[in-house]
């Protein structure tokens, strides 16, 4: 796989391009588009809904924290599908012929490191809605 600098001229051309592009498409809007400010422009837009109040209302840290924290238990739990899948090879000749025992071990290892990272997120209380 020793590639040449010229193997990569196709994909310096389309960086190029799309970066060219982007540039282009912004600076002709900004200098063919009409330009009227007025105050009922500048307001903030709330799906035809009068504004109330201020848009900068305090959400609590924890809300930010279990969405951060099922997104990274998602994602690790989407790295067991493809394991799930190769786990048996396609003539099933038995649970440990896809993987091997080596696959298995990587797995439960896997499998070990993510339970201690969600025990130590209930230890700290990340989870618990009471202050």
């Amino acid at each position: 796989m020793n590639g040449t600098a010229q193997d990569y001229i196709p994909i310096i051309f389309t960086f190029v391009v799309a970066a060219g592009f982007v540039v282009t498409t912004l600076v002709a809007t900004h200098k063919l588009g009409p330009i009227r400010k007025t105050k009922k422009k500048l307001e903030t837009f709330e799906c035809g809904i009068e504004s109330e109040g201020n848009a900068r209302v305090p959400f609590s840290v924890k809300y930010f924290l279990v969405a951060i924290l099922f997104v990274l238990f998602d994602v690790e739990v989407i790295f067991m599908y493809p394991w799930a899948v190769n786990f048996r090879d396609p003539d099933g000749a038995g649970p440990l012929h896809g993987l091997g025992a080596l696959g298995l071990f990587e797995m439960l290892t896997f499998i070990a490191f993510l339970l201690i990272g969600f025990y130590y997120i209930l230890r700290k209380g990340a989870l618990k809605w009471e202050d």
